[in-house]
Order: structure tokens, then sequence, then C-alpha cells
């Protein structure tokens, strides 16, 4: 069912060690998961390809205004971590409020950091912590001709017609 794919901290602490304990291979991603498009199902796809259960931490709608501005989101919370929970990539989905998700891969220490090919591996958050542990930061490749901030100013420009 989609809701329990939805969790609390404390759940996936839980989880994460019941997992770990049977050898299952743990990947983290995260995003502010805004407007759903073919790109980000193809991303998630390909990071579920290279972990046994793959972990998305969702920004918060106060954490994106922090980084994309008021405008932004153009969904509430609610509303993407029910769209990014529905995917069959996707195992667990946890909402964070902090600007980035670094407190989050702390605590649940995932084997894998998983970004796409837009990110510099120096420049993903919690990068180095995930190595200092012995886990891999995996870059997936870019799916070009996908962006969620294209996509509102393409509807945007239709508008003013």
């Amino acid at each position: 069912m989609i809701k329990n794919k939805i969790v609390t901290l404390a759940q996936l602490r839980d989880k994460v060690g019941s997992l770990k304990r049977s050898d299952k291979k743990i990947g983290f991603t995260n995003g502010c998961f805004d407007i759903l498009h073919p790109g980000h199902i193809i991303y998630l796809e390909k990071a579920k390809d290279i972990c046994d259960i793959l972990i998305v931490g969702i920004n918060s709608d106060s954490s994106i205004k922090k980084i994309k501005g008021k405008n932004r989101p153009i969904m509430k919370e609610g509303a993407r971590l029910l769209i990014v929970a529905a995917l069959e990539s996707v195992d667990y989905v946890i909402k964070f409020s902090q600007k980035t998700p670094l407190n989050l891969i702390k605590s649940i220490e995932p084997d894998l950091l998983i970004k796409g090919g837009d990110w510099k591996e120096e420049d993903i958050v919690g990068s180095d912590y995930i190595k200092s542990i012995g886990g891999k930061v995996k870059i997936i490749p870019y799916v070009k001709g996908y962006s969620t901030t294209s996509l509102i100013k393409s509807i945007l420009r239709r508008g003013r017609h």
C-alpha cells in the first residue's frame, strides 16, 4: 500500500536496521520532485537498479521555498510524497525540513548515496560522510530534455498567449 511507503524517521530507522541485518543494499536519493516528469521516473528506476531498497528524501514545502524561491513548490508536500511513493521503483519516502538531507543521511546511513548526472560528487551533500562510513556515491546519467523549471517556464509562456 502506498501509504505504508511514506515513513517517519523513527519508522525508517527501524526498517533500515532490519534490512541491513538481512544484507540488503540501501540506496538513498533526495530532491524536490515538484512536478514529476519522465526524467524523474527514469532516474529513480536507474537508482533502484543499483540497490535493493531505494529511499527517497523529499524536501518539505518550507525547505523548497528556501532553495527555489517564494513561488515554489507548485505541488504541496503531501501530494509530492504520495506521487513518489506510488512509483514501483521507490520503496520508502520520507520528508525532510532542513535545506539539505545531511541529518537524514547521517541518521539512516545508506550504503549508496545516489544523485543525478547534473551533480558533481564533491557537491553532493553527504558524500564525504557516506564514504567515511564505507558507503559509495553513485551518479546516475542525467536525462536530458526534462526539468521542472523548464516545464514551469513553458506553462507560463503558453498561458500568456
